[in-house]
């Protein structure tokens, strides 16, 4: 019974750490939106690589703990598995839009893409 509660420990841990750098995430991501200065954007979004980073790792032991025994068995509760599941798919979503962010960052003024995406006046 010990080493289930330290696991629902841990979960409870990553699931509140992963909410924190969800937030943490759409913070900045407003940032990287809201400011035109070029200096700043860029590091806003070194800031927003760096918290995806975070987010992925938070993921890939929420993936390990979904395959995992424990919860396959049941010993610790359902509802930690669908918490496990929904936190996974929240690191998911948000690492579709820091995707998005970088593409548009990636995309040169010039090529046919960025000149695509320019609003013909």
């Amino acid at each position: 019974m010990g080493a289930s509660r330290k696991l629902q420990g841990e979960i409870d841990r990553v699931l509140k750490k992963v909410q924190e750098g969800v937030d943490v995430f759409d913070s900045i991501w407003n940032k990287v939106y809201d400011t035109d200065n070029v200096n700043q954007k860029e590091k806003f979004e070194a800031d927003l690589k760096k918290e995806i980073k975070k987010l992925q790792r938070y993921r890939d032991q929420i993936k390990t703990w979904i395959q995992s025994s424990e919860i396959k068995d049941k010993k610790v509760s359902a509802s930690y598995e669908q918490s496990l599941v929904d936190a996974r798919k929240l690191i998911e979503r948000e690492m579709e839009r820091f995707k998005i962010c970088e593409k548009e960052t990636k995309t040169k003024a010039f090529s046919k893409e960025g000149l695509g995406q320019q609003p013909k006046t």
